[in-house]
């Protein structure tokens, strides 16, 4: 009890820095723009404009969410001029709205490209016109050496964002980016996917034995994208701390924990092996060598700073001795504690 008072407490203190303001979520009806809206409806922000090309997505959000201070946006960021029309006015924007699957991706470039990197540059230039506050890009540890189309256009997405930092002249707009592995329990997971597996009796599909992947709840992820938009300075890239895990540990813990809750016995539920898919690495990267060599840490973060950066916040805190940060590099995580995640997500 005292260790959840003392998170509430902490995350309304970091919520009172968005008390008055006025929010755009691109990607709302998406699991990291859907909890971004939830979190920052926790705050006495102004109005949280929830903007999705998903019209079934915003129907529900609606019906989910009473609270007269969200605004529905339907839009596409491919489309520029609606990105100036839903950030006209606004102090914020979290840039959530991507494709992120990798197989589809392989098959489909031009698609991922027009979204993810022609979309990117259209909420940077509709943030630079009506001279928003505070941009912040939502990436992945698949922007780090990337070999999938989705990695090369997340990638540069990021060179986009922190470009912009460098090229924005006297406007105030702070362009950021955030980047973290894989988020458990969000549509397309693996963990939805292996629910979705074992209800019709198995097998769970694996590609590799040995792949690993960096993993982290929901929750916490939108509260470290929060802070990280409420400390930048501009031109940043903010790594999150995460812990990883062998998948094939992840499978045989689910199979033990949610087997019988479907009336199937754990020893009945086979794990295949597939091989790797196209554009899918075996372990993942959060921050290359070349990346680490300037960069500072919190507790939370690791900060890739702009090269030019002069900032005295910076300069004070602790440099990083971590390089490369990847998932196969030490400790993973062990079954029980893999299990406890688990638990707390159901």
């Amino acid at each position: 009890m005292v260790t959840s008072k003392f998170a509430a407490a902490r995350q309304g203190l970091l919520l009172e820095h968005y008390n008055g303001k006025k929010i755009l979520v691109t990607g709302g009806t998406g699991s990291i723009g859907h909890e971004l809206t939830a979190q920052l409806l926790k705050s006495r922000a102004r109005v949280v404009r929830v903007l999705s090309n998903d019209e079934n997505g915003l129907f529900d959000m609606e019906q989910e969410f009473t609270d007269h201070r969200i605004r529905y946006l339907l839009g596409d960021v491919r489309d520029p001029e609606r990105m100036k029309q839903a950030a006209q006015d606004i102090d914020f924007v979290f840039h959530a709205a991507a494709l992120k699957h990798v197989p589809i991706g392989e098959y489909n470039p031009f698609e991922l490209v027009m979204t993810n990197v022609v979309g990117t540059k259209n909420v940077i230039d509709a943030c630079l016109h009506n001279d928003v506050r505070s941009f912040v890009l939502i990436s992945t540890d698949k922007a780090v050496n990337p070999i999938s189309t989705l990695g090369a256009s997340k990638l540069l997405c990021e060179k986009l964002v922190v470009d912009a930092a460098a090229y924005k002249g006297p406007r105030r707009t702070k362009f950021t980016c955030v980047r973290f592995g894989n988020v458990l329990k969000t549509r397309g997971s693996v963990t939805e996917v292996f629910a979705r597996q074992l209800v019709n009796g198995g097998p769970l599909t694996l590609t590799d034995a040995e792949m690993t992947r960096f993993v982290l709840d929901q929750q916490t992820a939108v509260a470290r994208v929060l802070k990280a938009a409420k400390v930048a300075e501009g031109g940043e890239i903010f790594v999150m701390k995460m812990k990883s895990l062998r998948i094939k540990d992840l499978a045989e813990v689910f199979v033990e924990e949610f087997a019988r809750s479907h009336r199937l016995e754990p020893s009945s539920i086979q794990i295949k092996f597939s091989g790797a898919r196209p554009g899918e690495k075996i372990h993942e990267e959060l921050m290359t060598d070349t990346e680490a060599s300037n960069c500072a840490e919190t507790g939370e973060f690791y900060i890739l700073l702009p090269r030019t950066s002069a900032s005295s916040t910076y300069r004070n805190l602790k440099q990083s001795t971590v390089r490369p940060y990847t998932s196969k590099d030490g400790p993973l995580m062990a079954k029980e504690e893999i299990r406890h995640l688990l638990r707390f997500l159901n």
